[in-house]
């Protein structure tokens, strides 16, 4: 695993001692994929971004497209991390491979309910398609999870 990998395992694991279900590498909308999104036990939703050094933290350019796609958004980081380097406006998680914490609550901005339930939707069937492809990793030829040929 690369580090920023093992960063979201370690959040995972946290989020879900809250209640929340979380998805690594979720893709909110074309040309954007965040290192974990989480749906919480009331419907919320937040997108966390691992950064495992300073160099990347700094050719991130994308960050800031992914307010639009949640209620909060944080950083995890490691120990070591220099944390000033992040914008204080933001939520700050510390981290590891196997757990971690909210050291700084990211502020509130509610997702308008269309999108919200958009991502909620999304969310949904993208955590489902990974089960079954868990399953089943090879679906029929022509994509589908399964066909009814001649005999079946």
């Amino acid at each position: 695993m690369q580090p920023g990998q093992r960063l979201a395992r370690g959040v995972s694991r946290y989020l879900r001692s809250l209640g929340f279900a979380a998805v690594e590498e979720f893709v909110p909308t074309r040309g954007l994929r965040v290192d974990v999104m989480a749906l919480g036990p009331k419907g919320e939703l937040w997108v966390i971004e691992c950064k495992s050094s300073r160099a990347d933290f700094q050719s991130d350019a994308k960050w800031q497209g992914y307010l639009d796609w949640a209620d909060r958004f944080f950083w995890a980081v490691d120990l070591e991390f220099p944390t000033d380097l992040l914008p204080e406006d933001t939520g700050l998680i510390i981290a590891d491979a196997y757990d971690a914490e909210v050291i700084r609550m990211a502020p509130e901005q509610k997702l308008p309910p269309a999108r919200r339930k958009k991502m909620i939707q999304k969310f949904a069937m993208d955590a489902a398609r990974r089960l079954q492809s868990l399953r089943d990793p090879r679906p029929g030829r022509d994509g589908a999870l399964f066909s009814l040929g001649e005999g079946e």
